[in-house]
């Protein structure tokens, strides 16, 4: 049997579970099987591994894609590129080319884990269809490990951005000073917060709504409920809305391609 899961903390609920096991019935796969693994510290990853030893893939949530590169025998690009990753291929063999190329990540395991970010292919895919010549400026609310797959993508589509956060960083917006005119100059605004997430549905992000137009693009990851408050309200306003359900089937979906491929990395 084969096995795969999620790791994150909390996992209270999860998208992925359903959507494999879904997945598996539908498409009668029944050598396979999904399970999700609480993992408060990603330090107890080699731990979990050895527990499992069935384990070809997990897939990686909140706190750990950006905390798990360092325990990586090899990571693609874009991962690399975003600082994240969402995606572990595990196989089961000893990771000698990695040692030769100095990206050892856990010393004296025998099996070789290979991260990567569907997150990027998910969030591009979705997101390409609904792109307007208007387009050409965004606004990332929210700078954790989702957001970093949102820069990727949009640097590859050379959009430009500005990244709003409540703290203060280098080169980002707060949003206490966010105004109308940074709106009306950016008409692609992504939430990658979770504020709106079920069960507290009456929160969204602290921005200007009232400048939102018919030329905006809304895009929220949060995919339950299916509607934010982020996205009703700019809906209000003329704004196009879209989900995170579509991104996160795209993942899934790569995931799956990835955990299934052939070709090794070196």
């Amino acid at each position: 049997m084969k096995q795969y899961g999620l790791i994150g903390f909390p996992l209270s609920h999860s998208f992925s579970k359903k959507y494999f096991t879904a997945k598996f019935a539908d498409e009668n796969i029944k050598d396979a099987v999904y399970d999700l693994f609480p993992l408060e510290h990603i330090k107890d990853l080699q731990d979990l591994l050895d527990v499992n030893p069935h384990l070809c893939g997990l897939n990686v949530t909140v706190p750990h894609k950006k905390n798990v590169l360092k325990y990586l025998d090899w990571i693609e690009h874009d991962a690399r590129t975003a600082g994240a990753v969402n995606c572990i291929r595990i196989s089961k063999e000893s990771p000698v080319l990695a040692a030769f190329s100095g990206e050892v990540g856990v010393e004296g395991h025998d099996f070789r884990l290979e991260g990567f970010n569907t997150d990027i292919y998910g969030f591009e895919m979705s997101l390409r269809p609904l792109l307007k010549d208007q387009h050409t400026d965004a606004l990332i609310l929210g700078d954790g490990g989702a957001a970093q797959a949102v820069k990727c993508v949009l640097e590859n589509l050379e959009i430009k951005f500005k990244v709003v956060t409540r703290r203060p960083h280098p080169g980002n917006l707060l949003f206490k000073d966010l105004k109308p005119h940074h709106i009306k100059s950016h008409k692609l605004i992504i939430n990658t917060t979770p504020l709106g997430t079920a069960p507290k549905i009456d929160e969204c992000p602290p921005i200007p709504y009232e400048a939102i137009t018919g030329e905006h693009l809304l895009y929220d990851l949060i995919y339950n409920p299916p509607e934010t408050m982020f996205l009703r309200k700019g809906a209000e306003r003329g704004a196009t809305p879209k989900n995170g359900y579509e991104m996160l089937v795209l993942q899934a979906e790569k995931s799956w391609e990835i955990w299934n491929a052939k070709e090794k990395h070196p």
